[in-house]
């Protein structure tokens, strides 16, 4: 696809793209963890994150997501903006469930499979989705994108493009073109200047404080320790205790986990300053683990698994240690995945994410859109109520708000 100069490239493997110049448009300006970039780094969007996919056969054409990414280039060659897109045989592994229309297509004649999704497989954490390199043209380039995926949705024959979690002025850009926006609901963590846990505590209402203390000594009380590996920490046998939990927790949720082994091999090599495991052990036995990603000024949860099962033994090692380690590194929060409003009593609070979709049908965009204008009225009605159940004290609120 080429106009005035500018060329956009469909990219069927995200190695044929060079890192640095992946990474100028994903992580513009960020050179290490302690760097001030021009805006947060995500680990998720870096090339390394999505290569490890590719290469170790998770998000692959055999799984079902066949990469397709697109890179916008200048006419001296140089990539100014990137898209991570995949061209989808299912819905499964995306967090923003459109089953629903693929059935009521699919009963209308209509073939809803194969789409084009723009999106971190696996992955509900919001972020740039369309990523351009920052710079005079960087608008221009950006709604270039926008562009592409609905041509390359033509050329593919796909019923839709589904830009998942991206931010919100991408999300605004996208109707602009045409997609359809949808909404939902995070819980997300907040750092108001905490200084330590107690601190945290301190904020919240004395019915919630009493509750999360409680909590914490039960998962404690059966002799658990639990310890933060990071970097040089994360050794192939730490891998292996990992995954086994991870595929005994991924088999019981999903029925078949979406990640390798060798994907854990991989991060670990390439992204391990990136990494936190919090792992518990008994009686000298590692027992459970949780595994979350390490941003600029973010703190992500990611995967979680247990051999035994201790009572808030899950909510101390995926909430809990996440704020302690976010206070102690004064990272700015902490998001803890998708879903799950039991996480508001504990101190995550709702947040908004986003989600645009290209319909090219027009019979049913027409009906999508009028299932999502319903739904957008109901996501924000509930987003107000969440907040008004916010844990904090009331005394505090224009603090924590």
């Amino acid at each position: 696809m080429d106009s005035d100069g500018i060329r956009i490239r469909v990219v069927p493997a995200i190695n044929e793209i060079a890192a640095p110049a992946w990474d100028a448009c994903a992580n513009p300006g960020y050179a290490d963890r302690l760097a001030s970039p021009v805006r947060p780094f995500n680990p998720f969007v870096a090339h390394a994150f999505l290569a490890a996919l590719e290469q170790s056969r998770s998000a692959t054409a055999r799984t079902g997501w066949q990469p397709c990414h697109l890179a916008l280039e200048g006419a001296d060659g140089t990539v100014a903006a990137v898209a991570p897109c995949y061209l989808k045989s299912h819905s499964r592994g995306e967090y923003v469930f459109d089953y629903g229309w693929a059935e009521a297509y699919e009963r209308a004649g209509g073939q809803y499979y194969p789409k084009l999704q723009v999106a971190v497989p696996f992955t509900p954490v919001a972020g740039a989705r369309l990523m351009v390199r920052p710079g005079p043209e960087a608008a221009r380039a950006q709604a270039g994108l926008a562009q592409g995926l609905i041509e390359l949705a033509r050329r593919h024959t796909a019923s839709s493009v589904h830009i998942t979690f991206p931010t919100e002025p991408e999300w605004r850009l996208a109707a602009e073109h045409g997609f359809l926006q949808r909404m939902d609901q995070q819980f997300h963590w907040e750092n108001k200047g905490f200084t330590s846990f107690d601190d945290f505590l301190a904020a919240l209402s004395a019915r919630k404080r009493k509750v999360i203390r409680r909590e914490r000594r039960e998962a404690s009380e059966p002799g658990i320790d639990i310890a933060w590996l990071t970097g040089s920490d994360l050794t192939e046998s730490v891998w292996d205790a990992f995954f086994a939990f991870y595929i005994d927790t991924g088999s019981r949720k999903w029925g078949r986990p979406y990640l390798t082994r060798e994907f854990f091999s991989q991060i670990g090599q390439s992204m391990a300053n990136n990494i936190l495991l919090v792992m518990a052990k008994r009686a000298g036995r590692t027992i459970a683990g949780a595994l979350n990603f390490i941003g600029s000024d973010t703190l992500y949860g990611r995967h979680w698994g247990a051999m035994e099962h201790h009572p808030c033994l899950h909510f101390e090692l995926c909430y809990y240690q996440a704020i302690e380690f976010a206070i102690a590194h004064r990272l700015a929060r902490v998001e803890a995945g998708a879903q799950g409003e039991h996480k508001l009593a504990r101190g995550y609070l709702p947040t908004t994410t986003y989600s645009a979709h290209y319909i090219a049908d027009p019979a049913l965009r027409r009906a999508v859109a009028d299932y999502l204008s319903h739904e957008r009225a109901y996501v924000e009605a509930a987003g107000r109520e969440l907040a008004e159940a916010s844990p904090f004290r009331k005394d505090l609120a224009l603090e924590v708000d």
